[in-house]
């Protein structure tokens, strides 16, 4: 028999197989949704204001702050064995806070649809979930074949992502939002930026001259109200549309739903270009 891999997180750190009590704060949104569907929903006792999902089960687990501003104070206080954080959404310096204070911290960071095989696989081996991790894995997969069928039949894009007003603010190519929307041929644009979320004037959006532009519901709420001004300051012609931004963005047990929820969207817009 092979022995299980040791679960290695983002930064490199391995981690210790957690006891079954385990007491776990996520401080990730995304994640915290994944936790209860590994079926840890009963040891997570903390998150923060962005943790939404499940709805109704989260209402009971305490709020600590936001993805950047973490309680710190009011975390240690729930005596976690463990804290899950992003790469993208938390802090060095809320890292670092929470090493100081002891606690074993276990980091994560997908770039890409494909990397979240490798984080259900990450805590389920940290938590002792491994059979729920391989069916997520198996329904992931099987989510990917059916998005790269329906990809076969669409043309590429260049794509405007907008995720903030005032400034206006896009995603670079190196990002989990870029590298999904490329499953289905699309772009983003501008091609290349130093920034991961660069802004963009309305000149420089203009310039990026898109096929199309999306206006994500988050983290910025964009709405209806928005499209028009939006199209006017790409020329009238651009068609501009709303995308549910969780479908997209959020990586986890989320991404199985996003890959299908992605592969209509796009299908749908090339219908209604037709």
């Amino acid at each position: 028999m092979r022995d299980a891999p040791v679960p290695v997180d983002a930064a490199g750190q391995v981690h210790e197989r957690a006891a079954p009590a385990a007491r776990i704060v996520s401080l990730v949104p995304s994640i915290t949704e994944l936790l209860f569907d590994l079926g840890l929903g009963a040891q997570v006792v903390g998150r923060t204001g962005f943790c939404i999902h499940p709805r109704d089960a989260v209402r009971a687990v305490p709020k600590l702050g936001g993805t950047k501003d973490v309680d710190l104070d009011a975390l240690t206080a729930l005596a976690p064995s463990h804290v899950i954080v992003n790469i993208d959404e938390n802090t060095r310096e809320t890292y670092d806070a929470l090493r100081a204070r002891g606690l074993s911290v276990v980091v994560t960071h997908p770039n890409a649809p494909a990397d979240n095989l490798a984080l259900y696989e990450l805590l389920g081996a940290v938590f002792g979930r491994e059979r729920e991790a391989a069916a997520l894995g198996e329904a992931f997969r099987t989510a990917r074949t059916r998005l790269a069928a329906a990809a076969r039949s669409l043309p590429p894009r260049r794509v405007l992502y907008l995720i903030w007003r005032e400034p206006w603010m896009t995603v670079a190519r190196d990002t989990y939002i870029a590298n999904m929307l490329a499953t289905v041929g699309w772009a983003t644009v501008p091609a290349e930026n130093a920034l991961r979320y660069p802004a963009l004037d309305d000149a420089t959006l203009r310039a990026t001259a898109p096929d199309l532009c999306l206006l994500s519901s988050e983290p910025y709420p964009f709405r209806d109200k928005h499209l028009a001004e939006v199209r006017a300051l790409l020329g009238g012609q651009v068609p501009v549309l709303l995308i549910d931004g969780e479908m997209v963005s959020w990586y986890g047990s989320r991404a199985i739903r996003g890959l299908d929820y992605l592969a209509s969207f796009a299908t749908d817009c090339v219908a209604s270009a037709a």
